[in-house]
């Protein structure tokens, strides 16, 4: 059976950068850091106080008060983005069979937020079990899912991915199959991601994951410079519609790109800490070339992991030397979150969008917030520091990585007929 070719339609975003797409995109091309003071809770006492939020975010402006109440931030993020990218799409009840429209949805935790009020208002009590009745549907990660099938009656695939930090990659690698198999003909597909909270970042400062330079928010994530100590974590939700091509073209939906192909590995190595020598990065970036049926001199930009932590941003440059040997030299190379921070569980997504953007504009956004070099990685690599470059991207490639040794990548390229 000949797979079918798989293209992206429809695009919806919600980030520290702004609240759709085209805001998120002017973000990232100009540079903007997303990073503030944490505006969610009473942060004093922390190690860290800072992250990148979504600003003056009012559920209430999209969304049902009534309804709005009964999910958690995390899903409330889920829907806006999905109404923006089915509507970008052109998707309506008369041009699309619903039985054949799914949605395969990530997030990295979940309903944290949800979760961390509930237990600690049972807590303070006296004992008696007083819950909400919508705490378990507003936490479980599965229900962005099935609300955002709910909210337009998609009746196809429908379920949750999680694998940490690569939850969302893996959700589109997902949708893609689905599409391709002709198990469906459009798939809304994504991630979404709330957890700046006591419980988020306590956690993770626990770990000693995060920047501690409440000194200087906006400069904190500084993936590849030599005095990066740890990521900034951000929250969001990105949403791409992706559609066989010939339902693509029977309904004449505008295109943005084609999905050429994707890929998952494991490092099998260490909870948190990636391969030193990048060897699941590796993996994964050549499962992801075969295919894709490419070459590595295919591709022009690599929208990078690049966490901004000691270890990471290493162990990735040496995968993608391995991997791409002299053409290294010749790609643009930047890392998103040093103006989104972490988006954990939505990284995927939200970074596959700059991918489609920059191959849809011919730009590449910058990696910012450079100010001196890490003698360990190689200067002559390119990693777009600190300005967007105009160049032709013809193909662009996504790595996500995750905690417990998860490793996703997708490539996005030009759509030709």
């Amino acid at each position: 059976m000949a797979f079918k070719r798989v293209v992206v339609t429809g695009l919806g975003a919600l980030t520290p950068l702004g609240k759709t797409v085209e805001e998120y995109w002017q973000g990232l091309v100009n540079g903007v850091s997303g990073c503030d003071f944490i505006k969610q809770f009473d942060c004093s006492k922390f190690k860290t106080r800072f992250a990148c939020e979504v600003k003056d975010f009012e559920p209430t402006n999209y969304l049902d008060r009534k309804e709005a109440r009964k999910i958690d931030r995390y899903c409330q993020f889920a829907l806006i983005a999905s109404d923006e990218a089915v509507k970008d799409a052109g998707i309506t009840k008369e041009n699309v069979d619903a039985d054949r429209v799914g949605v395969i949805f990530a997030s990295g935790i979940g309903g944290l937020i949800t979760f961390q009020e509930e237990v600690t208002n049972y807590a303070l009590g006296d004992g008696t079990p007083r819950f909400n009745p919508f705490f378990i549907p507003k936490m479980i990660l599965d229900i962005a899912a099935g609300q955002i099938s709910m909210r337009h009656g998609f009746r196809g695939p429908n379920y949750a991915v999680v694998s940490a930090c690569a939850s969302s990659t893996n959700a589109i690698i997902d949708a893609f199959d689905n599409i391709r198999l002709n198990k469906a003909d459009v798939i809304i597909t994504g991630g979404s991601e709330a957890v700046v909270s006591a419980a988020g970042v306590g956690g993770f400062n626990a770990m000693k994951a995060l920047s501690e330079r409440n000194d200087s928010p906006q400069t904190a994530s500084r993936p590849f410079d030599k005095d990066r100590d740890g990521f900034v974590m951000g929250e969001g939700s990105g949403v791409l519609v992706l559609e066989s091509l010939d339902h693509a073209l029977a309904r004449g939906a505008k295109i943005y790109c084609e999905i050429a192909g994707g890929g998952a590995t494991a490092d099998a190595h260490h909870i948190t800490a990636p391969h030193p020598e990048g060897l699941g990065a590796k993996n994964v970036m050549n499962v992801a070339l075969k295919d894709a049926g490419m070459v590595a001199t295919e591709i022009d930009y690599i929208n990078v992991h690049g966490t901004s932590t000691p270890l990471g941003d290493i162990a990735e440059t040496k995968a993608i030397l391995s991997v791409f040997g002299d053409h290294a030299y010749k790609l643009n190379i930047s890392s998103t979150k040093s103006m989104t921070g972490h988006c954990l569980g939505a990284a995927g997504a939200l970074e596959a969008l700059a991918c489609i953007m920059a191959v849809t504009k011919d730009i590449v956004p910058p990696t910012i917030n450079h100010f001196t070099d890490d003698p360990d990685l190689d200067a002559n690599l390119n990693f777009t520091f600190n300005k967007a470059q105009h160049r032709t991207v013809n193909a662009a490639l996504s790595n996500t990585f995750g905690f417990g040794g998860h490793n996703a990548s997708v490539i996005v390229k030009k759509y030709i007929a």
